[in-house]
């Protein structure tokens, strides 16, 4: 129990430090979205000073205030689920671009993820397991794929599969010609071969480094003692490999994919950019090129909470998968 409330008291100190900085990074940023806005208002005839306060209020950045009140309002209006009003898709706020856009990337990022996980968590524990095997020797090619950078590899998949054989679409996340959003078979068949070739793109260059790590701890791990003790005993070579050596291999495995998880919702900007999949980096490309301050802030603090919470997951199922934190504890 002593364990586990530290774990919170250390991690929601650290997200009211993401929070602050999520609030002071924007305001120390040059430029300013009420000029953006009133840029855009002004090709429409003058903007008074009264409609400037009234865009400050709207989009939450009011400059009648002091600092350390906006930062008060900007709390109240976190913990309220108001993040604010987006530029680039005024008038709608910008949870409600978030909720839009979010499940597209949990659903692509987050699956391509967790399958290259447990490939190459798989994969890993028998190259280790049979060191010198052609399983063993494949792994310096996965790992040059994983040197590949994504945009090069989404742009060859997509010439290959999209324009040359024509397997997969070359753009989109579901044909908006023929299905309509909602939970039926023709939609969620459409989002999944829209969404194939993006997802393969995630998993061939991301599969090699967890590979890789699991090898390495895997052979790290074999020449421990507990392992010579259980081949001493007698047990079967498939039980030691899954209960005594790759147990403890893939612990640091897990904190890996901790991280990965989450920043999951952070989505593959550079995957979603080249194959226009309507995901959250797709958003938050477009509020950085538009200066959408109070659009950013809403996904940089999405990508904070998610960060933080698989962290504080995984800290927490660490000391079910690892009897020893809780005696440090």
């Amino acid at each position: 129990m002593r364990y586990v409330l530290q774990k919170l008291g250390f991690y929601v100190a650290a997200l009211w430090a993401a929070l602050t900085l999520n609030f002071l990074i924007p305001r120390w940023m040059p430029g300013d979205p009420v000029d953006i806005m009133i840029s855009k208002l002004a090709t429409r005839g003058p903007v008074t000073p009264s409609t400037r306060h009234a865009i400050e209020l709207l989009l939450g950045t009011d400059s009648q205030q002091p600092l350390w009140q906006q930062y008060i309002a900007y709390l109240g209006q976190i913990f309220s689920g108001n993040l604010g009003t987006s530029v680039v898709y005024f008038p709608t706020p910008v949870a409600k671009v978030i909720s839009q856009t979010l499940p597209w990337t949990i659903g692509l990022i987050g699956i391509a993820t967790i399958i290259s996980f447990l490939v190459g968590i798989g994969l890993g524990t028998l190259a280790g397991w049979k060191r010198g095997s052609w399983l063993d020797n494949v792994i310096p090619v996965t790992t040059m794929l994983q040197s590949v950078p994504y945009f090069w590899l989404a742009l060859i998949l997509l010439f290959a599969f999209g324009s040359v054989w024509q397997v997969f679409p070359l753009n989109g996340g579901y044909d908006v010609y023929t299905t309509s959003i909602g939970l039926s078979w023709p939609f969620i068949s459409s989002v999944l071969y829209y969404g194939t070739l993006p997802a393969l793109t995630i998993v061939i260059s991301s599969i090699g480094g967890w590979m890789l790590g699991m090898r390495n701890m895997m052979v790290s791990t074999l020449s421990e003692d507990y392992i010579l003790t259980a081949e001493a005993k007698g047990l079967k070579p498939g039980r030691i490999m899954r209960t005594y050596a790759a147990r403890n291999a893939v612990l640091p495995s897990i904190a890996g994919f901790a991280i990965s998880l989450g920043f999951v919702v952070a989505g593959s900007i550079v995957t979603e950019a080249v194959f226009s999949y309507p995901g959250i980096g797709s958003a938050l490309l477009q509020a950085v090129n538009s200066n959408d301050y109070a659009l950013m802030q809403g996904i940089f603090l999405v990508i904070t909470l998610s960060v933080l919470g698989a962290n504080l997951l995984v800290d927490l199922l660490y000391t079910i998968i690892d009897p020893r934190t809780r005696a440090r504890a």
